[in-house]
């Protein structure tokens, strides 16, 4: 302070303009930073405020790589090239300039084309390039290493930031891979492809069971096999029966004992695909036309009701109608009635309505009859809409179905309730091909 103080009394004028350049230089020094935090500013609201985080991030991260891999050029130029000087400065970073450069009309690329094209090739090449002969300058192997994997960390995020932008713009990933983990665990059973919950799934799985086992017994009978083979076949049909009934409530759940009867109606009914004549999606408009005309008094094709295992379903019989497409018809006018909600039962109110109504088909089949759903309805006293379903489930048993056969072959008449009895001497063919007592009914 004393020195200041003297020099300012010993040079009052040198010491008067120091103050006023100084205060000059302050002044400029401030507009200089302001200019600077205005470009600065204007830079961030331009370019980075609209980018996310992550953008952001991989951009700096990506520049730091590039710096170490332009320092590696920094002394691969010298140690090896022998550049110096203003040489060494304009020609070390050639490559790093050559990848920016790519990468920029690589994006321009991605922007127009949805694709990097070429010159997103030229930047793995020109970073592998820049990687190998930074690290040939290495003093050692954890050097070498290192200046390998600056470059490829630097195309890595570029990369990167390329897949997250060509999602933003188009909306869709780049490819979808085959081999993903959830498409592994499904695979492997450890998954669910759809949203079903652990009890529709084992409902679902109990239920297709049942039906599998029903076709096995049935195609057992069918070929004429043995009589152990055809005990262990219904063995297994039990057991996986009363699996459904205890764990999905078989007994008491409409929708899944409908859903079984679908399951059963298909897969007993799988032959019947083979008839379907689906219209040409490439035919001419005029040929499906004339198609759609021909089969106008026919809206559903026999064979297609028959493989979805619609038992309900009306087929108008006509020359070329097989038989058990025929008799798909439950019944006659009551399919028209209004049907009512059952009213609530408890399980074993309901097994025990089932039994019952079971006693009574079987008593009414031994007499040559085949009930309607409404005379199960009214002599059991259950809803029409249960009789029903008990019914479309039975009437394909052997013997109800060679009655219901026998009825159409012979008098050309369709399933629509009871047939009184008549006698025959001829057998009759069963819906599963073996040959069944003479059960046959007069009109």
């Amino acid at each position: 302070m004393d020195q200041i103080a003297a020099f300012t009394s010993d040079h009052p004028v040198g010491t008067a303009l120091i103050c006023a350049f100084a205060l000059i230089i302050l002044v400029l020094g401030y507009f200089v930073l302001r200019a600077a935090y205005r470009v600065l500013a204007d830079l961030f609201r331009r370019f980075a405020a609209p980018r996310p985080a992550e953008d952001i991030l991989t951009i700096v991260a990506a520049t730091i790589a590039t710096g170490v891999s332009a320092q590696g050029m920094w002394r691969f130029s010298g140690d090896v090239l022998g550049f110096d000087g203003p040489l060494r400065l304009l020609l070390f970073a050639f490559i790093e300039v050559a990848v920016i450069t790519s990468a920029v009309r690589a994006r321009r690329n991605m922007r127009e084309n949805y694709s990097a094209g070429i010159d997103g090739i030229a930047v793995w090449v020109f970073t592998c390039l820049s990687a190998v002969l930074s690290s040939m300058d290495a003093r050692s192997v954890a050097e070498a290493l290192f200046r390998l994997a600056a470059p490829l960390v630097a195309a890595w995020l570029w990369e990167r930031g390329m897949a997250i932008e060509r999602h933003r713009i188009t909306g869709r990933a780049r490819i979808n891979w085959r081999i993903t983990p959830e498409r592994v665990m499904v695979r492997i059973g450890l998954a669910e492809a759809g949203d079903r919950t652990a009890s529709e799934v084992d409902a679902h799985r109990r239920l297709t069971r049942v039906a599998l086992a029903a076709k096995r017994a049935r195609a057992l009978r069918a070929a004429g096999a043995s009589d152990r083979k055809i005990r262990a076949a219904l063995t297994k049909l039990d057991r996986a029966m009363d699996q459904a009934v205890e764990y999905t409530g078989l007994a008491v759940d409409s929708a899944r004992q409908q859903a079984l009867l679908s399951q059963i109606g298909a897969l007993y009914n799988t032959s019947a695909l083979i008839d379907l004549s689906p219209p040409v999606p490439w035919a001419p408009e005029e040929e499906n036309k004339n198609q759609q005309t021909a089969q106008a008094g026919h809206p559903s094709h026999p064979a297609l009701l028959a493989a979805a295992g619609l038992a309900g379903a009306t087929v108008p019989a006509g020359p070329g109608t097989p038989a058990g497409a025929a008799l798909l018809d439950d019944d006659d006018d009551e399919d028209l009635e209004m049907v009512e909600p059952a009213p609530p039962v408890d399980t074993a109110q309901r097994a025990a309505l089932m039994r019952a109504a079971r006693q009574y088909w079987d008593r009414e089949i031994e007499r040559r009859f085949v009930p309607r759903a409404a005379d199960i309805a009214h002599e059991i006293g259950i809803p029409l809409a249960t009789a029903r379903e008990y019914r479309a489930l039975w009437k394909l048993e052997p013997k109800a179905h060679a009655l219901l056969e026998t009825v159409y072959n012979e008098h050309g008449i369709i399933d629509t309730g009871t047939f009184p009895a008549i006698t025959t001497l001829e057998s009759v063919l069963t819906v599963n091909g073996s040959a069944a007592p003479a059960l046959t009914a007069q009109h």
